[in-house]
This record gives C-alpha cells, structure tokens and sequence, in this order.
C-alpha cells in the first residue's frame, strides 16, 4: 500500500502523522510512504530523516493526497483540505465529527474510507489511540490553568500551589477518566487543593485508596459539579462520551458566584465543550472571557508540545495502522473489533453512532 502523510494546517499544530520510525515499520512490511516536505519540521523531524528511514518526499500536499492509498494524519482535514477527499482513499486521523458537521458531510459524500483514531475502542472500553493525547492535554490542562491564573493573564492572582501561611488554589476536575487522572497527577504534584467528580464509584475508591487525604473525590450528581465549581479557581473539565458531543456540565448561571479570573480548562472542546459558551480556540489566541471567568479551550492542546505527543501518538496508532495496509480495510476490520469501531464512515455511510445521533444520519452497521 502507498502510506501518505502531510503538513497539518490547522492553526499553531506542530504535530504530525508519521515519525521516520513509524516510516520504517511500514516500509519494512512492504509499503511504500511518502511524506510532504517539511511536514516533521514542527516535531523536530528533518526530510532527511525521513529519506534515511526509506521515505520519498514529496513537494506539494495535493500530490501526496492524490498518490495515496491511505493518508496518516493527527488532525481532521480542514475544509481547504476537502477536495482531496475521495472514493477508495482511507483516511486514518483524529477527526471528531460529532462537532463538525461540515467534515462528516464531505467525508460521506466522498466516500473518504475514514478511521477515527478516537473511537478505536478496546473490549474493556478503552481507547487506546486517545489515551496518549488525553495524558498530555491532561497534564498540559493543569499547567495552563495554573499560569493562566496569573493576573498578568487575566486570572484572579492565585498561586496554584500557596505558600507557607496561605491555602492553595482549590481545582476541581470532572471526570476521572485518562485525561482526569492524568490532570489530578498534576495538580496534586504542584500543591492545588484538589476534588475530582465522576460517576464511576469504583474511580473514584481507586483515587482515594493512591491519595487519600490529598485529595477529595465526590459523585458527579449536577447539584454537586454546581457546588465545587462555585467554590473553585481552577476547573478541567475532561468529561468525555466516545465519539458523540460533550454534555453542557458546566452553566453560564454559575459564574456570578466565582471569583472573577477563576480559570476554566475545557479539554471537552475537540467534542463541541462541556460549558455554555464553548468556543475553540488556538495556541496564539488560547483564552477568552465571560462574565469575569478565563477560558482556555484550545482544541489542538497537545500541538504546543509536538515532540513529545507525536511520539507517543504514533506508539498508539501505528499497530493499527500497519494492520490496515497490510490486509488492506475489510479484512483488517474483520480481524480487529477494536479497529472496527474506529470507522466512522464506510462507503458513504456513517457507522458511528454518536455522529449520526448529532446531526440524525442513518446508521450503518459494519
């Protein structure tokens, strides 16, 4: 199979599809990649590591998209990117369709074979090509809403960790899940006064039995996110439902009785934002204000440290991957349920459930 990956063009991300390492696992099955000049540039990956790992670089993005078999990206396509889609293209990337109902509409009336590498799902429910952008975005979560705290910042002036004689920042996160966990990890570490929602009774005893009295873990009832919101200066929202929209957890109503420059990390954004006024954002750009309360909802979070997330993405997604070209998408499909429910169109179809309950698209079982 022909492997293309190329320059991401959403805005402020350094990340990119392929590592020459990843490049040399495909090559040694017997593909062929080619990779668009410059593309690793922002990972710190030069063209010529690429062509020592047995590449072939290519000029122009539109040469890469149209001599293809499959395209490796991390970001779902922007609408500059749709005329590439096509029949018998397999598109395998993060794409998030169930807030972008533009992309799923191109995507299905392309025939663009698309895999989501956020719905690839596990027997036990988890997501593996997720679970390492959802460690970074969590971490990176904590870290910039601690320095978005910051008065020159517009943020209230609360050190996250206090000082000797003066309480800390009280955080909450909600949701306990990978990128929760790995925020609370954070948190704890700078010295944040810290409470953790979930609905999952067991995750939150597995969270009180690692930390005990550092933190408080309470049940995610809608009175109980209002009460520890209220009270907080720092809240991650990490609340996530596999391929569909983020609930709105967090109300607009709340905001009048926080302390103004109190900071709100919405990780949810890439599915729509779990506050009433969700936005995106960017890495240049990165917050906005309402009503006295920081925003920081950069939909891209893990792009401001592109090194590191490329790596650990690819260590996710290329088992997957090599699976696809080396049986090609049916048989590959048919081998691996977890691969299975990370196609997201078939054909023309939509077989995501979440996606197709957002905008009422028929359902198609694969």
């Amino acid at each position: 199979m022909i492997i293309g990956t190329v320059k991401e063009i959403k805005n402020k991300e350094f990340r990119v599809g392929l590592t020459p390492s990843s490049v040399k696992e495909y090559i040694n099955h017997g593909h062929q990649v080619q990779v668009e000049s410059g593309a690793g540039l922002g990972s710190g990956f030069t063209d010529e590591d690429y062509v020592q790992a047995g590449a072939k670089i290519i000029k122009s993005a539109a040469e890469v998209w149209k001599t293809s078999e499959m395209i490796v990206k991390v970001k779902e396509p922007l609408e500059s990117e749709f005329p590439h889609l096509r029949e018998g293209l397999i598109l395998y990337t993060y794409l998030h369709l169930a807030a972008n109902e533009a992309l799923t509409h191109a995507l299905i009336s392309s025939k663009t074979q698309s895999i989501a590498y956020e719905t690839i799902t596990l027997e036990d429910g988890s997501l593996p090509c997720l679970k390492p952008m959802s460690e970074v975005a969590g971490r990176l979560g904590a870290i910039e809403g601690a320095k978005y705290l910051e008065k020159p910042f517009g943020g209230s002036g609360v050190l996250v960790s206090g000082v000797p004689g003066v309480e800390p920042a009280k955080a909450c996160i909600i949701g306990a899940g990978v990128v929760g966990e790995s925020a609370l990890k954070m948190l704890v570490g700078l010295g944040a006064d810290v409470t953790i929602l979930d609905i999952n009774l067991k995750k939150l005893t597995y969270l009180d039995d690692i930390y005990g009295n550092r933190i408080k873990t309470v049940y995610s009832s809608q009175d109980n996110i209002e009460r520890i919101v209220k009270q907080s200066d720092l809240v991650v929202s990490a609340v996530l439902l596999p391929g569909a929209k983020a609930p709105k957890l967090i109300k607009r109503a709340y905001y009048k009785d926080m302390r103004p420059g109190s900071v709100i990390v919405d990780v949810a954004i890439d599915q729509g934002g779990s506050t009433e006024v969700a936005k995106a954002t960017y890495h240049d750009n990165p917050t906005y204000e309402v009503d006295g309360i920081i925003h920081y909802s950069v939909a891209n979070m893990p792009g401001a440290v592109p090194r590191t997330s490329t790596i650990a993405l690819n260590n996710a997604t290329l088992k997957y991957g090599l699976m696809i070209a080396d049986y090609g998408l049916d048989i590959a499909i048919g081998r691996s349920n977890a691969l299975k429910q990370g196609v997201n169109v078939y054909h023309g179809q939509c077989t995501c459930q979440g996606v197709c309950e957002a905008f009422e698209l028929p359902f198609l079982s694969i």
